[in-house]
């Protein structure tokens, strides 16, 4: 069973996550043009929202987080941000179980939906996302890094 950790952002072994995952990001994106932003701590404390490490401590093998935007039609809203697993630990169903994790944290708190953002050369995610409830809608935000925007209600 994979463990998980709820962290501060800016706690050192999630900024190495985090970095670990924007150096691979920029090294993959479609003509170097990938800006990474580090997540803004106070976003992920509960209830706004919560950032979890995957993964013994010490030994993380992954990552991701929430955090609560504005009040859209359907109610509270929440948006997964930086969902990452380490290359070698792919393939074993553990993204998935982060974004479980995830979306159960974000029910606790009463949303309503979820939403996120991704680039379409994510092709693992794009089928992680569809296979577990997310369905492609408009732009939502200005993220410069995506190019597909997916929501998933939770009633």
């Amino acid at each position: 069973m994979l463990e998980f950790r709820a962290v501060s952002p800016a706690d050192p072994e999630a900024h190495a996550t985090l970095t670990e995952y924007f150096d691979l990001r920029a090294a993959e994106f479609p003509g170097g043009t990938y800006t990474p932003t580090f997540p803004i701590p106070a976003a992920f404390e509960p209830p706004a929202g919560v950032f979890l490490l995957a993964g013994p401590a010490g030994a993380a093998i992954g990552c991701g987080g929430i955090r609560r935007l504005e009040d859209a039609d359907a109610g509270i809203r929440y948006e997964v941000k930086h969902l990452f697993l380490r290359p070698e630990t792919r393939g074993k169903g553990w993204g998935r179980a982060i974004l479980e994790e995830l979306e159960l944290r974000a029910r606790q708190w009463g949303a309503a939906e979820l939403v996120l953002d991704t680039h379409h050369t994510l092709e693992a995610a794009g089928g992680l996302y569809a296979r577990s409830g997310f369905h492609q809608i408009d732009r939502y935000n200005e993220n410069p890094n995506a190019t597909r925007w997916y929501r998933k209600r939770l009633d």
